[in-house]
């Protein structure tokens, strides 16, 4: 399940570098996929 929101969001950061989205918006999904990949390896981890 979070795996899943982790592979959609890295497609949707891609997509957003591939059309050259704004600097912000490009972090702003950056910081988001950060903090999932640590959540799953938070919970991966117990």
């Amino acid at each position: 399940m979070l795996n899943d929101e982790i592979c959609k969001l890295r497609d949707k950061l891609n997509k957003s570098i591939e059309e050259n989205a704004s600097y912000d918006e490009i972090y702003k999904l950056s910081v988001e996929l950060d903090e999932l990949i640590a959540k799953f390896y938070k919970l991966k981890n117990c």
